[in-house]
Order: C-alpha cells, then structure tokens, then sequence
C-alpha cells in the first residue's frame, strides 16, 4: 500500500473558494480501487498521510493470527477440559459401582459372619443342653451295646466251633466219651442262639453305620 499526495490543481479548487488538500492511497492488489481522499487544510492532510502510512496491513495480520492462535488454543483447552471431565465422569460412575459391589460384598461377609456367630452359639448352647447330655448317653449305649454283641457272637463262634461241634463228633465214635443227650444238654440251643445272634449283630452293625452322632430337634 502506497500514499501520494496530490498537487493542487484548479480544478481541484471547491466553489465556495476553500481549498481542498487531496491524497490518494494506492494497494498493492490491482483488483483494489485506489482511494481518494481530501481535507481543508494541509495540516489535516499531513496526520491523515501520516496516520494511514503507520497502519500496516501486515501488522494486523499478525495481530489477527495471534488472536486466531489464542483462539484455537483456548479451544483446545476447552476440548481437553471436555475430555477430562468426561473421563473424571466415568472414574465418578466406576468408582460408584465399586463402592456398590464393595458395600454388597461386606453387607454379605457381615451376614454370613453373624450367622456362623449364631450358629456357633446354637451349637454350644445345646451341648450344654440335657436333650444332649442324652443323646450323649445313647450313644454310649448304643455303641457298648455292639461292641458288647460282637464279643458275645465272638465268644459263641468258639463255643459252637471248638466244643459243641467236636463233641458231638465225639458222641458219635465208637467209644463215646460223652452221649448226644448230655452233649445237648449242655449246649442245648447254642448253635441257634450263635445263628440269631449272627444276624442280629450284622443288622445293629449296619444300623449304626448311618447312626447320628448328635442330631439338633431330635
């Protein structure tokens, strides 16, 4: 951009006999009109030229890009920020949710722990019961009881195998040292009484293999 100040010419001379100060500005792009411009006096003329001559394009085009810089970047902060809050948003929610599962997780752990605590004192209150004073005590009668049929079929097996059985064989030779009526008579029954035994011992036994130790509302 170029600034001429143009001579005075009559023509250039206004009616009422005031002169008029011309100066034209020029730019640089052809496809930009030239202006004209006038004042009344030379002084005018001089800051107009003067002015217009410190006011460079180039200048507000740099002043222009950095408003433009500041502006993108302030719209980039405001994407960050955006972008941040939508993160710290999610963290919000996630860490809602875990709170949630922890307090669902504790809530439980409480639950079961006082029911073992209840249950535990349920127990111990009713060992210390007389219902399982008693139970107790049937048991220890129960289990006597087979031990003690056990040793008796026991104590029959060799009664019958190891006396009954040999003397009767001996009843039948030909010098008999004992007849079949005292053989009898002696033993009467044993065989039977070792038979029913036998059987009674087997179904206690596999009574007492599914017998409860301690059973609670029995």
């Amino acid at each position: 951009m170029t600034i001429h100040r143009e001579p005075l010419t009559e023509a250039k001379v206004v009616l009422q006999g005031c002169r008029q100060h011309y100066f034209t500005v020029n730019f640089s792009n052809d496809s930009q009109k030239t202006l004209e411009l006038r004042t009344e006096d030379a002084k005018d003329c001089e800051e107009w030229v003067a002015a217009i001559a410190r006011a460079s394009y180039k200048i507000l085009a740099t002043e222009h890009e950095a408003l433009m810089q500041k502006y993108l970047h302030l719209l980039q902060v405001v994407e960050t920020e955006k972008t941040v809050a939508k993160q710290l948003r999610q963290q919000l929610e996630d860490g809602e949710v875990e709170i949630e599962r922890l307090k669902t997780e504790v809530q439980s752990f409480l639950r079961g722990w006082l029911c073992r605590r209840k249950w535990k004192n349920i127990i111990q209150d009713y060992i210390r019961s007389p219902h399982a004073d008693s139970m107790r005590k049937r048991n220890q009668v129960v289990f006597s009881m087979l031990e003690a049929e056990a040793e008796y079929v026991q104590q029959l097996h060799i009664l019958v195998n190891n006396f009954l059985r040999p003397l009767r064989m001996a009843a039948s030779s030909k010098k008999p040292p004992i007849t079949h009526d005292d053989v009898s008579s002696i033993f009467l029954n044993s065989e039977t009484i070792m038979f029913l035994h036998q059987i009674f011992y087997q179904g206690l036994k596999a009574r007492i293999s599914s017998w409860p130790t301690l059973v609670l509302g029995e």
